[in-house]
């Protein structure tokens, strides 16, 4: 109930026009005192001190030392020797002396309401008026005063908070930097000779068994793998100590034309993306789902099937996400194992999100992988959330 004034009073003092509208105020009814009061013989000094502790309040903004030096020598001249001090002239000295406190320098602000304190000892003009504008010419002062050592100790302790974080933002960022660095020197250094070992042995052993073989050329495909994922982590933190943004989005669906076409352009065969059904968003988890599968099928492909065609087909259906990468190469053999690394890791994401996956030779020769997802649209998965 209280603020809504409070903030309008503010408002008012804050406006522009307010200390010249103040001081006319004080003057107009310093006047009327002092014609009410009668001072015949005094009337004309008394007028010009009463003007001029009022008036000196236009200029309190601008000149706050100023303004308090010339309203306090006119009160002190009106109490006395002439005993003809206003009503109106004491708002206008306190409020005087309150601007040099708040903006204007320490020691006048300090030293002016001393004169005041030595009329109320000295016993100068009316006791009881000049104890009055002494004690209030000393709060006055003391207020101003207070108030910017609150303010800048504010000001100062906000700085010192900014300061502090900005130097703790630093140390993180050069932290993470230094983690990117020995990240990539030393880890992919090492993954990277895994890759380059293991695709050796496989070229320059002689005599090695198909599977052997096989074994080598996953784990170098692996390797190669987890560099690029790694690589990918490590721009996060490059991108949060000032390099250069490398950070990318979890793969989905929308990049399968892209994984396509580098199958196609590596192993030199025919590669195709097919889509049926309403395309729509899915759920993140999902897509990657699939796009990892797909990733690790047309590898499989690569290998097993060096230069065959492959589809991938991709189905969207009511509430599922249907997959088929088939190869037209000459199938699994008789003697090789039914399962492998790529294939138990891709039927693996599968049965974490929910889906199915098989696998097998394809009608009429090749290889085939058919993988069944939930993928509910979201409006669809909102609808399960609420009900």
């Amino acid at each position: 109930m209280n603020a809504i004034p409070a903030r309008k009073l503010r408002a008012l003092s804050a406006a522009p026009a307010a200390p010249k509208l103040t001081a006319a105020v004080l003057a107009a009814a310093a006047t009327v005192e002092l014609a009410v009061r009668g001072y015949p013989d005094r009337l004309p000094i008394a007028l010009i001190l009463a003007l001029a502790t009022t008036l000196s309040l236009t200029a309190v903004r601008v000149q706050p030392f100023w303004a308090a030096l010339v309203a306090s020598a006119a009160a002190l001249i009106a109490l006395a020797p002439y005993h003809v001090f206003t009503a109106g002239g004491l708002p206008a000295l306190l409020v005087c002396l309150y601007a040099l406190g708040r903006h204007g320098p320490r020691l006048p602000a300090s030293l002016l309401p001393l004169p005041f304190l030595g009329y109320a000892v000295a016993g100068l003009g009316d006791r009881q008026v000049t104890v009055l504008v002494c004690l209030s010419a000393l709060a006055a002062a003391a207020t101003g005063l207070a108030r910017r050592a609150l303010s800048e100790a504010r000001a100062h302790s906000a700085t010192e908070r900014a300061i502090a974080e900005t130097i703790q933002e630093h140390a993180a960022r050069g932290e993470r930097a230094r983690i990117a660095r020995e990240l990539h020197d030393v880890v992919a250094h090492h993954i990277s000779m895994i890759a380059v070992q293991a695709e050796t042995a496989r070229l320059t052993t002689a005599g090695m068994p198909p599977t052997g073989a096989e074994r080598l050329l996953a784990i170098g495909d692996t390797a190669r793998t987890a560099l690029t994922e790694m690589r990918r982590l490590l721009g996060v933190l490059r991108e949060d100590s000032g390099a250069v943004p490398t950070r990318r989005p979890q793969p989905g669906l929308q990049e399968l034309a892209e994984l396509v076409d580098e199958t196609r352009d590596a192993g030199g065969g025919a590669a195709r993306l097919i889509v049926s059904g309403r395309i729509r968003p899915l759920d993140q988890g999902v897509e990657l789902t699939a796009y990892r599968i797909v990733q690790e099928a047309l590898t499989n492909a690569r290998r097993h099937a060096p230069g065959a065609a492959v589809d991938v087909t991709l189905h969207y259906r009511p509430g599922e996400l249907r997959l088929r990468i088939r190869d037209n190469g000459p199938g699994p053999e008789a003697s090789a194992p039914q399962g492998s690394h790529g294939l138990t890791g891709m039927r693996e994401r599968a049965t974490m999100v929910g889906g199915k996956l098989e696998c097998g030779p394809a009608l009429g020769g090749g290889f085939h992988v058919a993988v069944t997802l939930p993928a509910p649209s979201t409006a669809e998965a909102l609808d399960e959330e609420t009900s």
